[in-house]
């Protein structure tokens, strides 16, 4: 479920006391671990925290005007969510193995998809498994492992515009395509 809310605060107020509560805590064990480099932000209808482009000019390859996402967290219709970027990927596996390790050995059972851990009670969080995985990935190495992981090496480039945008931007109206007709 999407928030419109607009700012971290006005998503709180917008959650019920019980989940209010738990992603409150949730947000405060990610913070104490937090590289003071990222920004916490509203985006993709949630609390997150993201590479300013200040730190990282090309942004999210998917939409480079945005800041690169590095972790957020929503409340869903059954569930809240924390999402954690950085634990999937092609050269992430080692961080991903060691997270699914140490979660395991804390006993409590993961419910987790991509990037996604789903939860319905703060209890059912790894709470110092989740801080160490923060704690493990400063700014500078969630951009290397981002760049090997989702550009194979490359560095990023804006996103390609489209022959219409290009037409928009310099005036002109696009070349319509001929129709052959048989």
């Amino acid at each position: 479920m999407q928030s419109k809310a607009s700012t971290v605060e006005e998503y709180f107020a917008s959650l019920p006391a019980e989940r209010r509560e738990t992603l409150q805590a949730l947000r405060k064990v990610i913070q104490e671990n937090l590289d003071p480099v990222y920004i916490e932000e509203m985006g993709y209808g949630m609390p997150g925290w993201s590479v300013p482009h200040s730190v990282y000019p090309a942004g999210y390859h998917c939409n480079p005007k945005v800041a690169l996402p590095y972790a957020g967290m929503a409340s869903q219709k059954n569930y809240m969510s924390l999402y954690l970027m950085f634990i999937y990927g092609d050269g992430n596996r080692p961080l991903l193995d060691w997270f699914v390790r140490e979660w395991k050995k804390t006993g409590k059972k993961l419910d987790m998809g991509k990037s996604c851990i789903r939860f319905k009670k703060l209890e059912d969080l790894a709470l110092d498994v989740i801080g160490e995985a923060i704690k493990r990935t400063p700014a500078r190495k969630w951009i290397e492992m981002y760049e090997e992981s989702f550009l194979k090496g490359k560095p990023a480039k804006p996103a390609a515009r489209s022959r219409r945008a290009k037409s928009a931007a310099s005036g002109k109206k696009p070349a319509r395509k001929s129709r052959k007709s048989n």
